[in-house]
């Protein structure tokens, strides 16, 4: 069962989310503040974050971008109420930005989307910075071998 992490501060949101996606299937984790789900996702592998911009407490892309850089794999979708931060370079980070409504169909679309973009790509991904590393290498060593 995959999981998702739904980040926002309005117990209403999550309350909708959490029914919506359970209903499909998933298991939904919910935290109010970018500091609550960096504390579960140390705890537990996440499937996919559902974002907020707004926080009460601090900024979502402030939240995305330390994300981005503590869980480099980890699939982020923005989902807020104001279209005026989609031309944020910021929100780029995120796989997806999607406008809250009380029509929950875009979500889920790209919810699916995104976790089956994620699991395609999962077995193509080397598994540890070794592999990644050695394939940094093969590369050179391929590039050099064609400029001679």
């Amino acid at each position: 069962m995959e999981k998702i992490l739904l980040v926002d501060d309005e117990p209403n949101i999550r309350l909708l989310y959490k029914e919506l996606l359970n209903d499909e299937g998933y298991k939904v984790l919910e935290a109010e503040t970018g500091k609550a789900s960096f504390d579960i996702l140390r705890r537990e592998p996440i499937d996919l974050v559902v974002l907020d911009i707004k926080l009460r407490s601090e900024s979502g892309l402030d939240v995305l971008q330390n994300l981005t850089k503590e869980f480099p794999n980890l699939p982020v979708i923005l989902c807020t109420a104001y279209t005026s931060f989609q031309d944020d370079y910021i929100s780029w980070l995120a796989e997806a930005y999607i406008v809250k409504s009380s029509d929950t169909e875009e979500l889920l679309k790209e919810i699916k989307k995104v976790l089956n973009k994620k699991r395609r790509t999962k077995d193509d991904t080397p598994a540890t910075k070794a592999q990644i590393e050695q394939e940094e290498d093969l590369k050179t060593v391929s590039a050099n071998h064609l400029v001679k």
